[in-house]
Parts: structure tokens; C-alpha cells; sequence
């Protein structure tokens, strides 16, 4: 898997931060082109979320702090253990609450969604729950030696804006608008004794065949390897009647699914 920056300008970042394109190809050999959040969305996205946790803590503090007074009144040693119970609370606000949140909006917490931006994997793929555990807990190392220094330093120092977290687990913030906007790039290599464009035979393919070979391709990676070739075999089976394949042909259904994308697109038919 590679990451290469396009060197494109994306769209206007938040405080005059611009997003950079990357295309991210996976070993299927599909480009995935993304946006990268800058790091004024991503310190926008953070002071929502923090003015959240603010309000939480507030809120807690206040009622912990009533209990405990009301405790000490009662049960004296009690307020040790409430002390405690309150100190842990407000860690894992502080920390859990990214990482839960990331973990059941699939990438994202309140901020991020208020920003319009997303979590992945380096891959594309979502972030597993201990990748998300672990690229939050290293905050507590992007804090330092206050207001996020270590984070920032990071995240300046690499052309995809990353802090540690980001680093360790491999994970990537980019722009939601990218997955609206997600076009992969097909790498199709052709047997070098076919001519390009010689699949279609005379006709073509109607726009639901197309949006069948795009709906299968778009979401292969996430299926069991046994079922992802027996539906490319199954859905190539389905046009073989509309489509001339060379005598001695070597390259498999998927392949010619891909290749037959590639021609469409590059017909300019693609939208």
C-alpha cells in the first residue's frame, strides 16, 4: 500500500489551512483518491469536542463535589474512594470519550462530524476499536508540554498532517466530502497482446451493467475472498454475450470488470 500526495490543491481548509489530495493504492491495485483534513479543521473539530467534554466535566464536578461534601458528613472514609471514582471519571472523559465515540461513529466524534471530517486507516478501511484506543491514549503524549505542542509539531512536521496517534496506528484524518466524492482509480494492467478496448463486442453495456461491475468493485475489499471471485465470475458471466474476449486469454473476470470500467471512464461516459 502507498500514499502519494497529488500535489492539488483541495478545497479551502478552515483558517485558511487547504487540504492536500492523496491517493491511496491498495494492493488490489485500486486508487483511492482522499482529501487530508488540515489542521484547522482538525483543531475546529477539537474545540467543539473539548467544549463537550467541558460541559460534561462541569456538570460532574458539581455533582460530585455535592456528594462528597454530603459523604463526609456520613461516611467519612467514603469520600476517599468518591475522590477516586471522580478523578477516573474525568480521565476517561477526557481520553474514552474520543475513542468511544470514534469507535460507534465509525470514525468520527461530535467535532469531527461539526467539521466535516473522518478517522481511517492508511488503507481506506475503518479503524479497528485498539487502534482507535491506541491513537487516542498517545494524546496524552501530543498534550505535552501543553496545548497539544508535541500534536501540532507533529502533524506540521508531515505532509499528511499527522500527530503520534496517527503515526503509531496508521491512521489518517481526511475529509468527509471525500467519501461522497470517491472515484477510484482502476489500475488495470492489459495483456500486452490486447488492444485497448477490445472487450465490448459491437455494443455496449447498459448504465445498470455498469452500475452493477461499479457496485461489485467499489465493494470487493470487504468481501471473503471465495464469494468476491464467484460473484466476478457470476456478473461477467451475466454480459459475456455483449463482450469479445482474445483467443489464449489469461486475465481473470475481475480483471476484465476493471478493464471494461477503465474504458468506460476513459470514453468520458463516466459521471
Amino acid at each position: 500500500m502507498d500514499i502519494m500526495p497529488s500535489n492539488l490543491p483541495g478545497p479551502d481548509d478552515p483558517l485558511g489551512v487547504f487540504a492536500d489530495k492523496l491517493t491511496i493504492e491498495t494492493p488490489e491495485q485500486t486508487g483511492l483518491d482522499f482529501a487530508v483534513a488540515g489542521i484547522g479543521s482538525r483543531f475546529l473539530a477539537l474545540a467543539f469536542d473539548t467544549m463537550i467534554q467541558m460541559g460534561v466535566a462541569l456538570v460532574a464536578g458539581l455533582g460530585g463535589g455535592m456528594l462528597i461534601r454530603s459523604l463526609a458528613a456520613v461516611y467519612p472514609v467514603a469520600t476517599t474512594w468518591a475522590a477516586g471514582l471522580l478523578i477516573l471519571f474525568f480521565f476517561l472523559l477526557y481520553f474514552g470519550y474520543f475513542a468511544l465515540f470514534e469507535i460507534l461513529w465509525n470514525g468520527q466524534t461530535p467535532g469531527k462530524r461539526k467539521a466535516g471530517i473522518r478517522v481511517i486507516k492508511d488503507s481506506g478501511r475503518p479503524l479497528t476499536a485498539a487502534e482507535s484506543i491506541g491513537r487516542n491514549l498517545m494524546r496524552i503524549v501530543d498534550w505535552l508540554p501543553a496545548l497539544y505542542a508535541i500534536g501540532i509539531a507533529s502533524a506540521i512536521l508531515n505532509k499528511e498532517n499527522k500527530r503520534l496517534g496517527d503515526l503509531i496506528v496508521g491512521s489518517l484524518v481526511v475529509r468527509e466530502s471525500s467519501f461522497g466524492d470517491l472515484k477510484p482509480a482502476w489500475q488495470t494492467a492489459r495483456d500486452p497482446g490486447v488492444p485497448a478496448f477490445s472487450f465490448l463486442a459491437g455494443g455496449h453495456l447498459s448504465a445498470e451493467e455498469y452500475a452493477l461491475i461499479e457496485s461489485f468493485l467499489n465493494r470487493r475489499l470487504d468481501l471473503e475472498p471465495t464469494i468476491r471471485y464467484r460473484m466476478a465470475d457470476e456478473i461477467l458471466r451475466r454480459l459475456q454475450s455483449k463482450l469479445t474476449l482474445p483467443a489464449g486469454n489469461t486475465l481473470s473476470a475481475e480483471r476484465i470488470l476493471e478493464a471494461l470500467t477503465y474504458e468506460h471512464r476513459a470514453a468520458g461516459r463516466y459521471s
